[in-house]
């Protein structure tokens, strides 16, 4: 099944003034968000990528013509030949497509539909969260339905605490925004071709595909209570930054039974500063 991702805005969010990198390549461990994203979907059978590039096309490009897979796999070095003992990414099949540099996602989605609209059903990310979603379950509620799309829905993320007014402004209650029965939109999709039907030029995915065919009760979602973690701000990186390195990584279920690799350095300095969230403060 072929899998569509996002890859090409700017994310100002996470940008630091420094570097130039697209949101994608910054990194989780050794590794950036998109190839944990990618690795993610080929360990439930789906390595069939088609990458829609943007700003900063030149890293992306560049990291995949360059791969190591010696980076995360045991390998064998004989007369100055390297013979690997497992492989990340031999066997995905990579489609690399420039869609503009100021696209909107729904754009983007129609500047790939020559790769994916033969399928009866394609994937779609935005390629910056991380999720332990029971992914081909997801699927298969999908394949059971009428829907032209669904999404995994998760419980909003925000520690803010929402307050209920009753009469005269008395607080009538203070709940979490995961005590309310609110969802948000994860970010995992699974899409029938159909979609392309209703996405406007330059138009947006959500607002211009997804909330009509809502009004249709053509969407659907999957609810997902498990582990979800965006990295759509430098803290949030820094949070999984801080899992990795504890080994504690409930997005990679390949590791299941094994030690996660991390990059000594990485873990030097992490011995050094006493790194994670908490150390922020």
């Amino acid at each position: 099944m072929k899998v569509v991702l996002f890859c090409g805005g700017y994310g100002m969010r996470m940008r630091d003034g420094i570097t130039d990198l697209p949101k994608p390549m910054t990194t989780v461990g050794p590794r950036p968000l998109l190839w944990h994203v990618m690795r993610f979907y080929a360990h439930h059978g789906h390595t069939d990528f088609v990458l829609c590039l943007g700003y900063g096309a030149e890293h992306i490009k560049k990291y995949f013509l360059d791969y190591a897979e010696t980076a995360s796999n045991d390998f064998v070095l004989h007369d100055g030949e390297v013979e690997l003992l497992s492989t990340d990414i031999r066997d995905w099949t990579i489609t690399f497509v420039h869609t503009g540099l100021d696209s909107p996602i729904g754009e983007r989605l129609r500047r790939v539909r020559s790769h994916v609209e033969n399928e009866e059903i394609f994937l779609a990310n935005y390629a910056d969260v991380l999720t332990d979603l029971p992914l081909n379950d997801m699927i298969d509620a999908f394949k059971a339905s009428n829907a032209v799309g669904a999404l995994v829905a998760v419980p909003p993320q925000s520690a803010f605490h929402c307050v209920e007014l009753g009469h005269a402004d008395r607080i009538a209650s203070i709940r979490t925004l995961q005590q309310m029965p609110l969802w948000e939109n994860g970010g995992y999709f699974a899409l029938r071709p159909e979609i392309f039907d209703h996405l406007p030029e330059n138009g947006d995915l959500i607002a211009d595909a997804c909330v009509p065919l809502t009004a249709q009760g053509r969407m659907m979602a999957y609810r997902h209570r498990g582990f979800w973690h965006p990295a759509d701000t430098p803290k949030e990186r820094t949070a999984l930054e801080a899992m990795y390195r504890s080994g504690n990584c409930p997005w990679m279920p390949w590791t299941v039974g094994a030690e996660v690799r991390r990059n000594p350095l990485q873990t030097a300095i992490a011995g050094v500063v006493g790194g994670g969230p908490e150390h922020e403060r």
